[in-house]
C-alpha cells in the first residue's frame, strides 16, 4: 500500500502557505466592528470567515488541483479524490464577535476519509499547532507551552471542557452530565482552542456533539500526535458520515470509562 503522506512536505507547506494568508486576511478584521450574516442553521458568518476561506481554496487548488476540498462556506470541490482537504476558516465564529481570541482557523487534509494532517491556528495570539499523523505534534508559539498532553490519573482529577451548553441536544444532555459529574472541574468555551489547550495539556477531556467534520478534522492529527485520542462518544473512529459526536481525551486510558458514561 503507498504511503499517503509521500509527499508530506508538499502538502505541509501548502497547509502552512494557506493558514499564513488566512491569519492575514482574518486579522484586520478582529474587533474591528464586522458585521455578521446568519446562515441556515442560525449560525453565524462573516466577511473574514468567507475571505480567508476563498483565500485558502486558492491556495490549495494552486498548489494541488487534483485535491479535493470541503469548507464550511463554500461546499465540495472534487468530492470523489482520495485527498480532501476539510477547511474552517473560523471555528468560532461567536468568539471572533465578541473579541475573545479563542477562535481558529482549522486546515485538515483526508486520505481516504482519514485525518493524515491538520493545522489549528490562532492568528492574533500568533499559536500554530501541526499535527501530521505517525509524527509528535508541534507548537509554533511565542507564549510559553509544549506539545504533549497531560497523563491525567483519573477522570476524579480531570479538567472537562465543552464549548456551550446549548449544543448538548436532545439525549446527548444527561450522558454528558454523567461525564460532568466524574470529573474535578467543568469549563465553558474554546471551540477548537480547547484541543490546542489539550495538546498542551492544560485540558484533560472534551466532550461535544453536532460537530461537522470541519470542526474535527484538523484536531485529530494535534491531539494524537500530542498523545492523546479522539473518537465519537463509543470510541469509534470519527467518520465524515459519523453522528457529530467527539470526544477528545489526554491519557487514553481514560478512554474505556469515559465512553462508558457517554453510552446510551
Amino acid at each position: 500500500m503507498s504511503d499517503p503522506l509521500a509527499q508530506k512536505t508538499q502538502f505541509l507547506a501548502a497547509a502552512q502557505a494557506a493558514a499564513d494568508v488566512a491569519a492575514c486576511i482574518v486579522r484586520p478584521f478582529f474587533r474591528a466592528g464586522v458585521r455578521a450574516d446568519d446562515k441556515a442553521d442560525a449560525s453565524p458568518v462573516t466577511i473574514a470567515d468567507r475571505s480567508a476561506e476563498r483565500a485558502i481554496r486558492a491556495v490549495i487548488g494552486e498548489r494541488l488541483p487534483h485535491h479535493g476540498i470541503m469548507g464550511e462556506e463554500f461546499g465540495t470541490e472534487q468530492p470523489d479524490a482520495a485527498y480532501r482537504w476539510v477547511i474552517d476558516p473560523v471555528d468560532g465564529t461567536r468568539a471572533f464577535l465578541t473579541g475573545r481570541p479563542t477562535f481558529g482557523t482549522l486546515i485538515a487534509l483526508l486520505h481516504d476519509g482519514v485525518p493524515v494532517l491538520g493545522i489549528i491556528d490562532q492568528p492574533i495570539t500568533g499559536e500554530r499547532w501541526i499535527g501530521v499523523r505517525g509524527e509528535a505534534t508541534r507548537y509554533v508559539s511565542r507564549l510559553a507551552g509544549q506539545a504533549g498532553t497531560r497523563l491525567c490519573p483519573s477522570l476524579a482529577q480531570a479538567e472537562l471542557s465543552c464549548t456551550a451548553p446549548e449544543i448538548l441536544e436532545g439525549d446527548y444532555r444527561p450522558r454528558w452530565e454523567a461525564l460532568s459529574r466524574a470529573v474535578k472541574r467543568v469549563s465553558w468555551g474554546g471551540d477548537c482552542y480547547a484541543y490546542g489547550l489539550l495538546a498542551l495539556g492544560q485540558v484533560d477531556i472534551i466532550a461535544e456533539c453536532t460537530m461537522k467534520p470541519w470542526d474535527w478534522a484538523a484536531l485529530v492529527p494535534v491531539v494524537e500526535g500530542a498523545g492523546g485520542r479522539m473518537t465519537d462518544w463509543a470510541g469509534r473512529p470519527l467518520r465524515l458520515d459519523g453522528d457529530g459526536s467527539v470526544l477528545a481525551i489526554g491519557n487514553p486510558a481514560l478512554m474505556d470509562q469515559a465512553c462508558r458514561l457517554l453510552a446510551k
